[in-house]
C-alpha cells in the first residue's frame, strides 16, 4: 500500500532550526519526526511513501541514500512551485502512477505527531466505502475549537464516526457545537485524483474536502489518541519531552549512549542526541539538544532546542538555537 507524505513546507515557525534541516528531519527522541511517522505507516501496511517536496528535498535524499526508511520504500516527487495540499497530494500521487490504480492509499502531513493506528484507520476506511466514502478523515479532539476548523460528523454508539456533514473554521470561543478538528492523516480512493489534478496549487481543507461533503463522499474515523501538531517551537520541544517521558505509546531512550554528559552536569526531563556534549556543571532541563550540538561548562539551558553550541556560563531559556549557537 502506498502513502502520500507531505513534507514540503517551509518550516517557517521553527526556524532558525529549519535553516539548515527541513522540519520532518529534525529530532524526535533519537529518530527523526519522519522516521516515527514511517514506522507507523509500516505497521499500518504501507510498504511505499512517496515523498511530496519543495523547500530543501536535497537532505532527504542524502538521509536517505538507499531510498528506505523504517522498512518503507521512499519515493521522491518534487514540485518545481509550491502547489499547496491537495495540488502536492495530486502531483505526488501522480508520480507514482497511483492515478492508474484502483487501491486507496493514505495521505499523512509530515509534522503531525500521534498514536494513531494506520491500520485502524484504514480498516475504517474499507467499511465506510460500503456506505459510499471515497475519503476517511482522521479527526482528534481539542480544548480550544475556536484555534481550528471544527468538523461536524455523523455519530453512534454502534458507529463513532460516520459522514461528515461539514467544516466551521475557527468558531468563536463557547459557539463550537464540535470539539473535533482534522488531524492530518488520511485514507483517499483514487478515485478522489480526478479532484486533485496536481498541476496548479489547491487546497485540500478548502476544497477538497468541502466537494467530497457536498458529495457525502468524506467520513469521519475519530480516536482520542496522542496528538500534536510539532510545527511549533513549544510543541515541538514538548512532543520531543512526551516521547521520552512516558507520555507515547511508545517511549525512546532520553541520552543517547554516545553522547558525553559530564559527571557534574544534570540533565532532567530532556533528551540528548548521539554525540552531543553536555559539559562540567552544566544544567539542562525541559530541552532539546540536537546530536553533535554542544552544552558548555556551567551553561543553563530551560525549554530550548539546541542545534549548534550554547558557549560556557551562558543562560538560555525559551530559545531555538540554530547551527551558530547562541
Amino acid at each position: 500500500m502506498f502513502a502520500v507524505v507531505l513534507v514540503g513546507g517551509f518550516g517557517t515557525r521553527l526556524r532558525p532550526l529549519t535553516n539548515d534541516i527541513p522540519k520532518p528531519l529534525l529530532p524526535l527522541g533519537q529518530r527523526t519526526i519522519l522516521e516515527c511517522l514511517m514506522d507507523q505507516l509500516s505497521r499500518g501496511g504501507v510498504t511505499d511513501a512517496v515523498l511530496a517536496l519543495g523547500f530543501k528535498p536535497e537532505p532527504f535524499l542524502a538521509a536517505y541514500p538507499d531510498a528506505r526508511c523504517a522498512g518503507v520504500r521512499l519515493h521522491y516527487a518534487i514540485e518545481s512551485t509550491p502547489l499547496d495540499t491537495a495540488g502536492a497530494i495530486g502531483f505526488a500521487a501522480r508520480f507514482v502512477g497511483l492515478h492508474e490504480q484502483s487501491e486507496a492509499f493514505v495521505v499523512a502531513n509530515g509534522d503531525i505527531v500521534c498514536d494513531l493506528s494506520i491500520r485502524e484507520l484504514i480498516d475504517q476506511h474499507r467499511v465506510n466505502v460500503q456506505g459510499g466514502a471515497q475519503a476517511t478523515i482522521h479527526l482528534t479532539p481539542v480544548d480550544d475549537p475556536s484555534q481550528y476548523g471544527v468538523v461536524h460528523f455523523e455519530a453512534s454508539e454502534s458507529r463513532p464516526g460516520g459522514r461528515v456533514g461539514g467544516f466551521v473554521e475557527k468558531p468563536s470561543s463557547g459557539t463550537a457545537t464540535s470539539r473535533y478538528v482534522n488531524a492530518g492523516t488520511y485514507v483517499f480512493e483514487s478515485s478522489v485524483l480526478q479532484h486533485l489534478p496536481g498541476d496548479a496549487p489547491l487546497s485540500v481543507e478548502r476544497v477538497t474536502f468541502p466537494l467530497l461533503v457536498e458529495r457525502g463522499e468524506l467520513f469521519a474515523h475519530p480516536t482520542d489518541d496522542y496528538w500534536l501538531d510539532a510545527g511549533r517551537p513549544d510543541t515541538y520541544v514538548r512532543a520531543n519531552l512526551d516521547v521520552v517521558g512516558g507520555v507515547r505509546r511508545e517511549r525512546d531512550v532520553a541520552i543517547h549512549p554516545s553522547a558525553q554528559v559530564h559527571v557534574h552536569a544534570a540533565v532532567n526531563d530532556s533528551v540528548v542526541g548521539a554525540g552531543a556534549t553536555v559539559a562540567d556543571g552544566a544544567r539542562v532541563s525541559n530541552s532539546i539538544v540536537f546530536p553533535n550540538a554542544t552544552v558548555g561548562a556551567r551553561a543553563q539551558v530551560h525549554g530550548c532546542a539546541v542545534l549548534g553550541n550554547v558557549p560556557d556560563g551562558a543562560v538560555v531559556r525559551d530559545t531555538l538555537v540554530g547551527s551558530e549557537g547562541v
